[in-house]
């Protein structure tokens, strides 16, 4: 497992377990006393450290390597999902992944940035920072949920929509505020997961959702902590400082109303337990469906737009 700095400590102590499971299973030693002692010391030291990161530590834990992304949730939680590719315009953009299947026994679209788990699939996917024909494929894609009249979960991590110019040369920025309007408008629910990085307008093009649900450790912000800081400081070397300003955690967020809820994560962040986090995510993408079913389409649409609406009010004010 990838270990980040801030828990060095507790896999010096993990490390020592896997040593004397590993005699163990040589010889006649018993050692399952001290394991159960090491054990209980590793749970008590990621307990409090996990209950006091910092916003910079929880950014690391957001992009961790071993954090399950949107296909993972995808094959876990959506049964017959059928993907559904290409924008009609230009072509296919692997960086959003979409398409129709049954949540709980009940048919969803369901739309989400795809990072990619290894070199191979990273860069096939584009890190999940999608350019314009991943936007209108998912404004396809929510148009026809709209029309068939089936409810939308879209799945948020990526740093950001992709800067390239070739993009730009597409109408990046048209086609994620075309796809911002249309999460405003469409007349079924809307429930949007942000589930490790939610960068900017690449994000918000598929979270202006009715329900915006957040995983405990993941980030939101209008910019990288990065990016913030080479504008400040005009250094990447502040991105700590910079992540500790911008207010990018699920639990400022959902203090100052920007998000609906806090998903809980496995202690140690969802990569521990990837099970435990479907359950969990299951849960709560089902709440917040049932929450919306059986509201008239108008009146979704009008909460959705006042919701965000209020938002700006707030900021102005």
């Amino acid at each position: 497992m990838h270990i980040l700095e801030f828990e060095k400590p507790i896999a010096e102590l993990e490390g020592k377990i896997e040593e004397l499971r590993h005699l163990s299973d040589s010889g006649d030693v018993n050692i399952a006393d001290e394991v159960s002692k090491l054990q209980a010391k590793v749970d008590k030291l990621l307990r409090s450290t996990y209950a006091k990161l910092t916003p910079w530590q929880k950014t690391q834990v957001a992009r961790h390597p071993e954090r399950p992304h949107a296909l993972v949730y995808i094959n876990a939680l959506i049964e017959d999902f059928t993907p559904l590719a290409g924008d009609r315009a230009f072509g296919e953009d692997q960086a959003i992944i979409g398409g129709l299947g049954r949540f709980r026994g009940h048919s969803v679209v369901v739309i989400g940035h795809e990072k990619g788990h290894d070199t191979e699939s990273r860069i096939r996917h584009n890190f999940g920072m999608a350019k314009p024909e991943g936007y209108r494929k998912a404004i396809r894609l929510m148009r026809m949920a709209d029309h068939f009249q089936i409810p939308v979960i879209t799945l948020v991590d990526t740093a950001g929509a992709y800067p390239g110019i070739e993009a730009e040369e597409r109408g990046q920025a048209e086609a994620i505020a075309r796809s911002i309007e249309t999460c405003l408008d469409i007349r079924v629910p809307l429930v949007s997961a942000i589930i490790g990085e939610g960068g900017s307008g690449g994000a918000i093009a598929l979270a202006a959702a009715n329900s915006v649900l957040m995983l405990e450790h993941a980030i939101y912000s209008v910019i990288s902590p990065e990016g913030c800081a080479s504008i400040l400081w005009r250094s990447g070397d502040n991105a700590k400082d910079a992540a500790e300003q911008l207010r990018l955690t699920a639990q400022d967020l959902h203090k100052l109303g920007i998000i609906d809820s806090v998903v809980p994560e496995p202690m140690g962040g969802a990569h521990r337990n990837i099970d435990l986090m479907f359950q969990t995510l299951s849960m709560s993408l089902d709440s917040a469906l049932r929450d919306l079913s059986g509201t008239e389409g108008g009146v979704l649409r009008a909460w959705r737009r006042d919701k965000f609406l209020e938002m700006g009010r707030a900021g102005l004010s």
